[in-house]
């Protein structure tokens, strides 16, 4: 369904009106963007729409969203961009959950499955057999488990999981929504266009801002139809996943947009290649400067929940950004 107005807040933290999405940012206008249009000013968007944009978002696996919140990145794959091969055993990877729990993370994305850009697939089986014993020992954390597969995350919910986070936003596995209906689990809808294994060669929209936009409310959409709740659903605009640099910076400058959808969401940018090809650092572990501006960016726009691999130096970021808001304020 294509959309004919799309409204972003404008942050204004000294007089802003009203509240965004019951969070820390506030705003008095708005950006309307319409396709073929430029973009214009206005001072106040349709009812419906303000709604939206104002309404205090869903608890996340208990969790209040009316601050920037941490996901901890812990990958039991040998081949993940960032730090393919460092947790792989249950051991390390438990050891690194409970690292970034003690660092500040208040949540952990726990996966089996590499989706970096041409990974391949990896058997459910396999994946099941790296993440299910590190989710139970993990038992006391707030876990997401990072899959496209149904049978994957039925397994990691009973082993404790509460979140699935599936970066195909459920059009992988149609099996997926019934996994999930019925069930307290969350679920955060990713866009991505094209499978990892072939979404880089060539990834083209009409207007990638607003293309992702229609294309997660279809996902929201076919979520609710498939028996899951809108309050457990999350979204994610998906940087990286069937986008060129160009179209990821489009995204993030108008990230605020995608409130309109009336989830919370969530940002995973961290490490990823165009912040070192911007920042010139061509390894992934040394792109954490690059993703800590990116965050603040995000956070400043109202982006909930931030997806990265140094939690640590993400926190001491965030401490610091607040600190220097709530004197102004």
């Amino acid at each position: 369904m294509t959309r004919h107005s799309y409204y972003r807040p404008i942050p204004d933290p000294e007089a802003g009106r009203w509240p965004l999405a019951g969070g820390w940012v506030r705003f008095s206008r708005l950006e309307r963007l319409r396709r073929g249009e430029p973009p214009e000013i206005v001072d106040s968007p349709p009812d419906d729409v303000l709604a939206r944009l104002t309404a205090a978002r869903p608890p996340c696996l208990d969790l209040d969203l009316d601050r920037p919140r941490l996901m901890g990145v812990v990958n039991v794959t040998p081949d993940s961009f960032s730090d393919g091969g460092r947790h792989d055993s249950t051991a390390a990877a438990v050891a690194h959950g409970r690292a970034l729990v003690a660092a500040g993370a208040d949540l952990l994305d726990i996966g089996g499955e590499s989706t970096r850009p041409g990974a391949v697939e990896v058997p459910a089986e396999k994946e099941i057999a790296r993440i299910v014993p590190v989710i139970a020992a993990l038992a006391g954390a707030r876990i997401s488990v990072d899959t496209r597969k149904s049978v994957v995350a039925g397994a990691a919910l009973q082993a404790g999981a509460g979140l699935v986070n599936d970066v195909s936003g459920l059009d992988f596995d149609p099996g997926m929504g019934p996994e999930l209906a019925g069930t307290d689990a969350m679920v955060c809808l990713m866009h991505a266009q094209g499978l990892p294994q072939t979404m880089q060669d060539n990834p083209r929209y009409d207007d990638v801002v607003l293309d992702v936009y229609d294309a997660l409310a279809d996902r929201i959409d076919r979520a609710v139809a498939a028996g899951i709740r809108r309050d457990r659903i999350i979204i994610d605009p998906g940087i990286g996943f069937g986008k060129t640099q160009a179209h990821n910076l489009a995204i993030l400058r108008r990230i605020g947009v995608y409130h309109g959808l009336g989830c919370p969401v969530l940002l995973g940018v961290s490490r990823k290649r165009f912040i070192g090809t911007i920042g010139g650092t061509e390894p992934a572990d040394q792109r954490d400067p690059g993703t800590l501006a990116l965050t603040l960016a995000a956070v400043a726009q109202g982006v909930q929940i931030h997806r990265v691999h140094d939690v640590a130096g993400i926190k001491q970021g965030l401490r610091l950004w607040q600190a220097v808001n709530e004197a102004e304020q």
